[in-house]
């Protein structure tokens, strides 16, 4: 008996005080102090993934206060975000020694999800930024903490 594992849009996120995104020698995309995010798009993604995704990054606290490190929201301290393409994240390394990809999104639906995953962060009056889809990127940040954090959609369930 075998077992199906079901695997939703992945987030990697950094808080940082900076981060920059440069394609073919020139910065593309810059940031201050807010939030870094690798976004993974599996071939099963929907927008709901997304929604749930966008609602959870702006209100998860992970900014810290006077007492505790993880006190304010990134939209309650207005920071700004980064997006990042990052099929990587939709890698499997289960077997043999080289990453399968095979659950990743086709690179025009991985898009067109990723643009409406930007597009969706931009409506919220934060400062957003992003990489170049499907380009080799250099990527600089400046992690705060380092306080990094994976989100699923999945857990929505």
């Amino acid at each position: 008996m075998g077992f199906f594992i079901c695997l939703i849009m992945k987030c990697l996120i950094q808080r940082v005080n900076s981060a920059s995104v440069e394609v073919d020698k020139k910065i593309v995309g810059k940031i201050g102090q807010g939030v870094l995010i690798f976004l993974g798009v599996f071939d099963r993604d929907t927008g709901e993934d997304i929604d749930y995704l966008v609602e959870k990054i702006l209100n998860l606290r992970i900014f810290p206060g006077q007492k505790k490190e993880f006190d304010f929201s990134l939209r309650q301290i207005k920071g700004e975000i980064l997006v990042v393409s990052q099929f990587t994240l939709c890698a499997s390394t289960a077997k043999g020694r080289r990453p399968d990809f095979s659950q990743a999104a086709e690179s025009e639906k991985a898009k067109i999800l990723y643009e409406l995953f930007v597009e969706k962060l931009t409506k919220n009056n934060l400062k957003i930024a992003t990489g170049q889809f499907g380009k080799m990127m250099k990527v600089d940040l400046q992690n705060s903490g380092p306080a990094t954090f994976i989100l699923n959609s999945v857990q929505k369930a």
